[in-house]
């Protein structure tokens, strides 16, 4: 079931990020102007795609507390995939052979992937120094990586504040799957745990990451960067937090490593293959 779930909330994902940078593009306010943040809510087109990435968001919640962390973030990856061919059709991008290629890179590599190592949870109550350590992590890369990504341009920019934004995600699925099972002890235990906050925070920091790398125009450089990040940091932060672990024994694992470093390669190719994406969409943005 974790595994319908996941795939159900990667193509909810994949439709809301195009929908929304759909949307992202029709504002008047150019990239640089914080003002698209607030212009994009009267854009009809992405409170559609906002709310599919609310139901993907339900519906990843689901897996996750069904299945480990590393294998429903590794399938939820797959909405990069999906998201190309309704990008070509809603904003006009293009999709070339080396798209294609890498694409299939992704597929192969996440289904080697789970299907080899067989990720596994190892504990549902991690201790608050695990948290802390993944929490100072996440803090300290997307600090990093959006600075750099604010002096960048086009594809570059996507990427960056993709990554960045990818690193939240993982944090916000990893609360995720503990917050799930907070949600039956009532609303006044909600308010007093940590994980409601940390939820929220981490949501709004992708958020607003994720639509500044979607109003550069650059599709497939923002979802792969943020796809990318997701996927690596979130098995970092399952081994961390989680304890999670592959299966061992008749090099299996040294496989289903081989199987996730294909998907990175995968997703970065994708961006790379898109650097004059930025440049095509240019139009779209007002100076």
């Amino acid at each position: 079931m974790a595994v319908v779930l996941a795939l159900l909330a990667a193509t909810a994902f994949a439709a809301g990020t195009v929908l929304q940078q759909r949307g992202t593009l029709s504002t008047p306010a150019g990239g640089e102007d914080a003002r698209f943040l607030v212009q994009i809510l009267r854009e009809p087109v992405w409170l559609a795609g906002a709310s599919l990435q609310a139901v993907g968001w339900i519906l990843q919640a689901a897996a996750l507390d069904r299945g480990p962390l590393v294998a429903v973030q590794a399938l939820t990856a797959l909405s990069l995939v999906i998201a190309l061919p309704i990008g070509v059709r809603l904003t006009d991008q293009h999709v070339g052979r080396r798209d294609v290629v890498a694409a299939l890179a992704v597929v192969v590599g996440i289904v080697v992937f789970l299907t080899v190592g067989a990720p596994a949870g190892g504990t549902t109550n991690p201790s608050a120094g695990e948290w802390w350590a993944a929490g100072l992590i996440a803090v300290v890369l997307v600090g990093t990586i959006a600075s750099v990504g604010r002096v960048g341009r086009g594809a570059t920019r996507a990427a960056l504040f993709g990554a960045a934004a990818g690193v939240g995600y993982a944090l916000q699925a990893a609360v995720t799957k503990v917050f799930v099972g907070e949600l039956g002890q009532g609303m006044a235990h909600l308010l007093a745990t940590w994980s409601t906050y940390v939820l929220i925070v981490s949501a709004i920091v992708g958020f607003v990451l994720q639509q500044s790398a979607l109003k550069t125009g650059a599709l497939a450089p923002a979802m792969a960067a943020s796809n990318a990040s997701t996927l690596v940091c979130s098995a970092l932060f399952g081994i961390i937090v989680f304890d999670e672990r592959l299966v061992h024994g008749g090099g299996r694992v040294a496989f289903a490593i081989a199987g996730l470093g294909l998907a990175v390669i995968g997703v970065v190719w994708l961006a790379a293959s898109a650097s004059g994406t930025a440049a095509t969409f240019a139009d779209h943005e007002t100076p």
